[in-house]
Protein backbone atom coordinates (compact mmCIF):
# COMPACT_ATOMS: atom_id res chain seq x y z
CA UNK A 1 0.00 0.00 0.00
CA UNK A 2 1.01 3.44 -0.78
CA UNK A 3 1.07 6.15 1.85
CA UNK A 4 -2.54 7.52 1.10
CA UNK A 5 -3.68 3.73 1.31
CA UNK A 6 -2.25 3.21 4.60
CA UNK A 7 -3.64 6.60 6.08
CA UNK A 8 -6.86 5.26 4.98
CA UNK A 9 -7.12 1.81 6.61
CA UNK A 10 -5.65 3.28 9.65
CA UNK A 11 -8.58 5.97 9.47
CA UNK A 12 -11.10 3.04 8.92
CA UNK A 13 -9.84 1.09 11.80
CA UNK A 14 -10.34 4.24 13.93
CA UNK A 15 -13.60 4.79 12.85
CA UNK A 16 -14.85 0.65 12.96
CA UNK A 17 -13.86 0.43 16.29
CA UNK A 18 -15.41 3.78 17.65
CA UNK A 19 -18.85 2.34 15.66
CA UNK A 20 -18.17 -0.86 17.26
CA UNK A 21 -18.58 0.90 20.72
CA UNK A 22 -21.29 2.58 19.88
CA UNK A 23 -23.21 -0.49 18.33
CA UNK A 24 -22.17 -2.14 21.85
CA UNK A 25 -23.55 0.67 24.40
CA UNK A 26 -26.73 -0.40 22.80
CA UNK A 27 -26.72 -4.14 23.70
CA UNK A 28 -27.56 -5.32 27.50
CA UNK A 29 -25.38 -5.55 29.75
CA UNK A 30 -25.01 -7.74 32.95
CA UNK A 31 -26.07 -6.10 36.04
CA UNK A 32 -23.19 -6.76 38.03
CA UNK A 33 -21.20 -4.83 35.17
CA UNK A 34 -23.77 -1.62 34.83
CA UNK A 35 -21.78 0.59 36.98
CA UNK A 36 -18.86 0.00 35.28
CA UNK A 37 -20.53 0.08 31.60
CA UNK A 38 -17.59 2.13 29.99
CA UNK A 39 -14.97 -0.70 31.00
CA UNK A 40 -17.51 -3.54 29.99
CA UNK A 41 -17.84 -2.18 26.23
CA UNK A 42 -13.55 -0.82 26.61
CA UNK A 43 -13.02 -4.73 27.11
CA UNK A 44 -15.09 -6.00 24.76
CA UNK A 45 -14.12 -3.96 21.92
CA UNK A 46 -9.82 -4.90 22.90
CA UNK A 47 -11.35 -8.62 22.94
CA UNK A 48 -12.62 -7.94 19.24
CA UNK A 49 -9.17 -6.75 18.43
CA UNK A 50 -7.17 -9.42 20.15
CA UNK A 51 -8.98 -11.90 18.35
CA UNK A 52 -8.93 -10.57 14.79
CA UNK A 53 -5.33 -9.31 14.82
CA UNK A 54 -3.79 -12.49 17.01
CA UNK A 55 -5.71 -14.79 14.25
CA UNK A 56 -4.37 -12.46 11.79
CA UNK A 57 -0.50 -12.61 12.91
CA UNK A 58 -0.53 -16.44 12.92
CA UNK A 59 -1.90 -16.75 8.87
CA UNK A 60 0.48 -13.91 7.89
CA UNK A 61 3.56 -15.70 9.64
CA UNK A 62 1.80 -19.14 8.05
CA UNK A 63 1.34 -17.86 4.66
CA UNK A 64 4.90 -15.87 4.75
CA UNK A 65 7.21 -17.70 6.69
CA UNK A 66 10.00 -16.08 5.53
CA UNK A 67 9.47 -13.12 6.88
CA UNK A 68 10.87 -14.50 9.78
CA UNK A 69 13.92 -14.30 8.37
CA UNK A 70 13.65 -11.02 7.22
CA UNK A 71 11.76 -8.74 9.69
CA UNK A 72 12.56 -5.62 8.51
CA UNK A 73 12.26 -5.33 4.56
CA UNK A 74 9.93 -8.78 4.26
CA UNK A 75 6.15 -7.93 3.84
CA UNK A 76 2.68 -8.30 2.35
CA UNK A 77 -0.31 -6.69 1.55
CA UNK A 78 -1.87 -8.84 3.94
CA UNK A 79 0.24 -7.94 6.64
CA UNK A 80 0.89 -4.27 5.79
CA UNK A 81 -2.82 -4.70 6.64
CA UNK A 82 -2.69 -6.06 9.89
CA UNK A 83 -0.45 -3.82 11.51
CA UNK A 84 -2.35 -0.58 10.20
CA UNK A 85 -5.36 -1.99 11.59
CA UNK A 86 -3.70 -2.29 14.71
CA UNK A 87 -2.56 0.89 14.70
CA UNK A 88 -6.13 2.44 14.03
CA UNK A 89 -7.35 0.36 17.24
CA UNK A 90 -4.35 1.38 19.65
CA UNK A 91 -5.17 5.29 18.54
CA UNK A 92 -8.95 5.09 19.01
CA UNK A 93 -8.15 2.92 22.38
CA UNK A 94 -6.00 5.68 23.63
CA UNK A 95 -8.26 8.24 22.72
CA UNK A 96 -10.72 5.81 24.92
CA UNK A 97 -8.77 5.90 27.86
CA UNK A 98 -7.93 9.69 27.76
CA UNK A 99 -12.04 10.73 27.62
CA UNK A 100 -12.98 8.15 29.97
CA UNK A 101 -10.76 7.24 32.63
CA UNK A 102 -8.50 9.46 35.16
CA UNK A 103 -4.68 9.53 34.22
CA UNK A 104 -3.75 7.94 37.80
CA UNK A 105 -5.64 5.10 36.58
CA UNK A 106 -4.18 4.68 32.78
CA UNK A 107 -1.26 6.14 32.70
CA UNK A 108 0.73 2.77 32.55
CA UNK A 109 -1.44 1.63 29.26
CA UNK A 110 -1.44 5.14 27.60
CA UNK A 111 2.01 4.61 27.92
CA UNK A 112 2.19 1.29 26.37
CA UNK A 113 -0.01 2.30 23.58
CA UNK A 114 1.88 5.83 22.99
CA UNK A 115 4.97 3.47 22.13
CA UNK A 116 3.01 0.95 20.23
CA UNK A 117 1.35 3.48 18.18
CA UNK A 118 4.91 5.05 17.72
CA UNK A 119 6.41 2.22 16.32
CA UNK A 120 3.53 0.81 14.42
CA UNK A 121 3.54 4.17 12.98
CA UNK A 122 6.93 3.88 11.37
CA UNK A 123 6.56 0.30 10.51
CA UNK A 124 3.18 1.36 7.89
CA UNK A 125 4.25 4.42 6.53
CA UNK A 126 8.05 3.05 5.71
CA UNK A 127 7.16 0.00 5.13
CA UNK A 128 9.99 -1.43 6.59
CA UNK A 129 9.85 -3.71 10.14
CA UNK A 130 6.35 -4.93 9.51
CA UNK A 131 7.56 -8.03 10.15
CA UNK A 132 9.02 -7.48 13.45
CA UNK A 133 5.13 -5.91 13.84
CA UNK A 134 3.91 -8.67 13.21
CA UNK A 135 5.60 -10.76 15.42
CA UNK A 136 4.92 -8.72 18.34
CA UNK A 137 0.99 -9.13 17.55
CA UNK A 138 1.27 -12.65 18.56
CA UNK A 139 1.00 -11.32 22.07
CA UNK A 140 -2.64 -10.61 21.12
CA UNK A 141 -3.11 -14.49 21.22
CA UNK A 142 -2.90 -14.17 25.37
CA UNK A 143 -5.10 -11.00 25.50
CA UNK A 144 -7.77 -13.05 24.13
CA UNK A 145 -7.75 -14.66 27.47
CA UNK A 146 -7.11 -11.59 29.40
CA UNK A 147 -10.03 -9.78 28.24
CA UNK A 148 -12.59 -12.72 28.39
CA UNK A 149 -10.99 -13.13 32.88
CA UNK A 150 -12.03 -9.52 32.75
CA UNK A 151 -15.66 -9.44 31.27
CA UNK A 152 -16.05 -12.48 33.65
CA UNK A 153 -14.92 -10.41 36.48
CA UNK A 154 -17.16 -7.54 35.23
CA UNK A 155 -20.16 -9.70 34.68
CA UNK A 156 -19.95 -11.49 38.30
CA UNK A 157 -18.86 -15.03 36.91
CA UNK A 158 -16.07 -15.74 38.86
CA UNK A 159 -16.72 -17.31 41.78
CA UNK A 160 -19.91 -19.59 42.80
CA UNK A 161 -20.99 -21.34 45.55
CA UNK A 162 -20.72 -24.65 46.24
CA UNK A 163 -23.00 -25.18 48.50
CA UNK A 164 -25.62 -22.51 50.58
CA UNK A 165 -22.79 -22.39 53.74
CA UNK A 166 -19.64 -22.59 51.71
CA UNK A 167 -17.36 -19.93 50.84
CA UNK A 168 -17.42 -18.94 47.25
CA UNK A 169 -14.51 -20.61 44.91
CA UNK A 170 -13.71 -19.94 41.11
CA UNK A 171 -15.61 -20.97 38.74
CA UNK A 172 -14.93 -23.50 35.94
CA UNK A 173 -15.05 -21.14 33.00
CA UNK A 174 -12.73 -18.97 35.42
CA UNK A 175 -10.36 -21.29 36.21
CA UNK A 176 -10.36 -22.34 32.98
CA UNK A 177 -9.88 -18.99 31.35
CA UNK A 178 -6.78 -18.18 34.28
CA UNK A 179 -5.12 -20.96 33.02
CA UNK A 180 -5.37 -20.45 29.71
CA UNK A 181 -4.45 -16.88 30.45
CA UNK A 182 -1.01 -18.18 32.63
CA UNK A 183 -0.16 -20.61 29.64
CA UNK A 184 -0.62 -18.18 27.04
CA UNK A 185 1.01 -15.70 28.61
CA UNK A 186 4.24 -17.26 28.79
CA UNK A 187 4.53 -18.73 25.67
CA UNK A 188 2.97 -15.19 23.31
CA UNK A 189 3.98 -12.50 26.06
CA UNK A 190 7.29 -13.86 27.77
CA UNK A 191 8.68 -16.13 25.04
CA UNK A 192 8.00 -13.74 22.03
CA UNK A 193 9.32 -10.49 23.57
CA UNK A 194 12.56 -12.69 24.34
CA UNK A 195 12.86 -13.53 20.99
CA UNK A 196 12.51 -9.95 19.59
CA UNK A 197 14.42 -8.89 22.26
CA UNK A 198 17.66 -11.71 20.73
CA UNK A 199 16.52 -10.48 17.45
CA UNK A 200 17.03 -6.52 18.27
CA UNK A 201 20.14 -7.45 19.81
CA UNK A 202 21.42 -9.76 16.88
CA UNK A 203 20.07 -6.95 14.47
CA UNK A 204 21.00 -3.73 16.03
CA UNK A 205 23.51 -2.75 13.31
CA UNK A 206 21.13 -3.64 10.59
CA UNK A 207 18.94 -0.71 12.12
CA UNK A 208 19.39 3.55 12.08
CA UNK A 209 20.43 4.38 15.98
CA UNK A 210 17.01 6.05 16.33
CA UNK A 211 14.83 2.75 15.13
CA UNK A 212 16.85 0.27 17.06
CA UNK A 213 16.69 3.23 20.08
CA UNK A 214 13.09 3.28 19.35
CA UNK A 215 12.78 -0.55 19.46
CA UNK A 216 14.93 -1.38 22.50
CA UNK A 217 12.64 0.97 24.68
CA UNK A 218 8.97 -0.26 23.16
CA UNK A 219 10.35 -3.80 24.09
CA UNK A 220 11.53 -2.96 27.55
CA UNK A 221 8.38 -0.85 28.56
CA UNK A 222 6.94 -4.34 27.47
CA UNK A 223 8.95 -6.48 28.79
CA UNK A 224 8.49 -4.82 32.21
CA UNK A 225 4.76 -4.75 32.06
CA UNK A 226 4.27 -8.55 31.11
CA UNK A 227 6.38 -9.21 34.31
CA UNK A 228 4.01 -6.95 36.39
CA UNK A 229 1.01 -8.66 34.45
CA UNK A 230 2.57 -12.21 35.68
CA UNK A 231 2.95 -11.33 38.82
CA UNK A 232 -0.53 -9.88 39.03
CA UNK A 233 -2.07 -12.58 37.48
CA UNK A 234 -0.19 -15.37 39.77
CA UNK A 235 -1.34 -13.30 42.93
CA UNK A 236 -4.95 -12.99 42.07
CA UNK A 237 -5.59 -16.51 40.18
CA UNK A 238 -3.34 -18.63 42.02
CA UNK A 239 -1.41 -17.77 44.75
CA UNK A 240 -4.64 -16.03 46.62
CA UNK A 241 -6.63 -19.44 45.75
CA UNK A 242 -3.26 -22.20 47.07
CA UNK A 243 -3.14 -19.72 50.43
CA UNK A 244 -7.15 -19.95 50.80
CA UNK A 245 -7.28 -23.12 50.35
CA UNK A 246 -4.16 -24.31 52.85
CA UNK A 247 -5.75 -21.69 55.74
CA UNK A 248 -9.33 -23.85 55.05
CA UNK A 249 -7.21 -26.88 56.06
Amino acid sequence: MDLKSTLLVVGGSVCSFKLLNTIIRFLPTPEPACKKKWKWRNTWISLTHSSLTGAWAVLSLYHQPHMLKDLISCHSLFSHSLVAVSTGYFIHDLLDLVLNQPLTQSWELLLHHSMVISCFGLAVTSRLYLGLAVVSLLIEINSVFLHIRQLLLLSGHRNRLETATAAPCPSVAYRLTSWFNLGTLLVFRLCTMGWMTRWMASHSECMPRYVFMMGTAGLSLISCMNMVLLHRLLRADFLTSTHNINKGH
